[in-house]
Parts: C-alpha cells; sequence; structure tokens
C-alpha cells in the first residue's frame, strides 16, 4: 500500500470518525443527564436527512443552508417527545424504558415507510458536490463538509456544556438530580433540554450525510449500533470521550475494511468493543 493510499483512507477514516462522535455525542448527553438509553436516536438522524431532502427537493435549498432549520426542527422534535412520551417514564423500571425507546424506534420507521415508502433517495448537485485535492490526496466535498460541520458543531455543544450557566445546569443535573433539584434546578427542563440537544445533534449529522449518503426509513439502524460502540468507548455521559471514541471508530473501519476487505470492517470494530468491556468497561473517559 503506498503511502498516497493510506494517507487518503486515513483521512476518511477521520471524516466518518466525526460524524459518529456527532451522533453518539447526543446518545452520550441523553445518557449522562437521564440514565435512559435512547433506541430511537437513529431515527432523529433519518429525520434529519429527511428534512434536508424535501427542503432541497421542494424548495431547492441546500442542505448547508437548511442545516438551522433542521437542527431546530429537531430540537423541537425531542423536546416534544420528552414532554408527551418519555417524561412519564423516568421513573420507571429499566425495561419499561427500554421498550419505550424501542417501541419508537419501530414507529418512526413505520412512519417513515408510510409516508416516504422504501425508496432510496439522494441529493445531488448539492453546492458541496465534487472532489478536493489536499496536499495531493482527493478528498470528497460532501465527506470534508460534513466532517468540519461535526467539528463545529460538537465544539458548540462542549461550549455550551462547559461555558455557559445553562450549560452547568445541564451538567450538574447530570452529576446529582437531588442536589441540583435542591439548588433550585428544574430537572424536568434540563430533562427536555437533553433530549432536544440530543435529537438536534443526530439531526445536524444527518443532514451532514444527506449529501453523499443515501435517504432511506432504516438508514438510521446503519448508524446508532456504531453509535453504541461509541459511546461506550468512550464513556457512557462523555462528550469528549465520544468525540475521541468516533474518531478512533472511524479510523480503525475504514483502515480495516481497506485492508482486510470491507465484510470485516464492522467485525474489527466491535472486537475492539468487546476488549474495551474486559480491560476498561467504564470506557476511555468515564469514572470507574
Amino acid at each position: 500500500m503506498s503511502w498516497d493510499i493510506l494517507v487518503q483512507t486515513l483521512a476518511s477514516g477521520l471524516l466518518i470518525g466525526l460524524i459518529y462522535a456527532l451522533v453518539a455525542i447526543g446518545l452520550t448527553l441523553i445518557f449522562g443527564v437521564m440514565d435512559i438509553v435512547n433506541f430511537s436516536h437513529g431515527e432523529f438522524l433519518m429525520f434529519g436527512m429527511y428534512s434536508s431532502f424535501w427542503l432541497f427537493a421542494l424548495f431547492a435549498l441546500d442542505p448547508i443552508f437548511t442545516l438551522p432549520l433542521t437542527a431546530l426542527f429537531l430540537f423541537a422534535l425531542g423536546a416534544l417527545l420528552y414532554k408527551l412520551v418519555i417524561r412519564k417514564i423516568t421513573n420507571a423500571p429499566m425495561v419499561s424504558q427500554i421498550f419505550t425507546t424501542f417501541g419508537l424506534m419501530i414507529l418512526f420507521r413505520g412512519i417513515a415507510q408510510f409516508f416516504w415508502k422504501a425508496d432510496f433517495r439522494t441529493i445531488e448537485n448539492s453546492m458541496v458536490s465534487g472532489q478536493v485535492s489536499i496536499a495531493g490526496i482527493q478528498i470528497g466535498m460532501p465527506q470534508l463538509t460534513a466532517g468540519i460541520g461535526a467539528i463545529i458543531v460538537t465544539g458548540a455543544i462542549y461550549f455550551f456544556l462547559t461555558r455557559t450557566r445553562l450549560g452547568a445546569a445541564l451538567e450538574a443535573t447530570a452529576a446529582d438530580k437531588e442536589a441540583a433539584q435542591l439548588m433550585g434546578i428544574d430537572s424536568q427542563k434540563m430533562f427536555a433540554l437533553a433530549w432536544g440537544i440530543g435529537a438536534a445533534c443526530a439531526g445536524v449529522a444527518g443532514a451532514l450525510l444527506s449529501t453523499f449518503f443515501p435517504i432511506f426509513p432504516e438508514v438510521g439502524a446503519n448508524f446508532i449500533l456504531i453509535a453504541f460502540v461509541v459511546v461506550n468507548l468512550g464513556g457512557f455521559g462523555s462528550v469528549v470521550g465520544a468525540l475521541i471514541a468516533g474518531v478512533l471508530v472511524g479510523l480503525i473501519e475504514v483502515v480495516g475494511g481497506f485492508l482486510l476487505g470491507p465484510q470485516y470492517k464492522m467485525l474489527i470494530v466491535l472486537a475492539l468493543f468487546l476488549g474495551m468491556l474486559m480491560l476498561r468497561p467504564q470506557g476511555l473517559m468515564g469514572k470507574a
């Protein structure tokens, strides 16, 4: 394998890893605040992709320009979903929580299949179509744009959590809900905020993916399994851990698939996941 091919492969792994990280950040944020595993998280990504597709198909609005609209739509959907459904199971047994979010996953896929059928759709001639040459390495503009967008959104989430009062309240709720309530923090508002931000992260990732990845009702399943692996590797509740693990998984998946064959790429990722569970079950950035 030549040096150019190796560098190009690493670049591809890095860019897709940043998308994995962005999807996983929304998932780990919800779990960190509420201790609920959201199995319907991949469907937020799917709705983000369809939102971008229909805005492009009906109004000729490029997905890059409609990112704020997609983020707001998914934020509202996540917060509304918490108010209508998740709020009722916050103190329920874990089995009830799992079945509820799993049921939402099936419901959302069914809604997408009912309205948009099982057809594969793509966004063609986006403003970020084509390739760009960086130091002699050919990189697809959609992938590069998606990677840069993922970095910007991840940085914004980290800044929000660490440099704002509302973010501090969210972190306090995640650390100790009862203590946060005693300090005057409304835990219900924080839970709704966590679901809104988590859904928005997945929606933005979907909008970025829509410029180069096919859009169909089950598309979320392609990313939710990897998102769970990333969250476990990084440590549940850790945004920084999700970013590091996402990039690591992307690199291992792409390089491993190139060296051993694409049919083995998930095997390599899952083997890494199992090894981490045995050696450090709390993840890279999780607390022991």
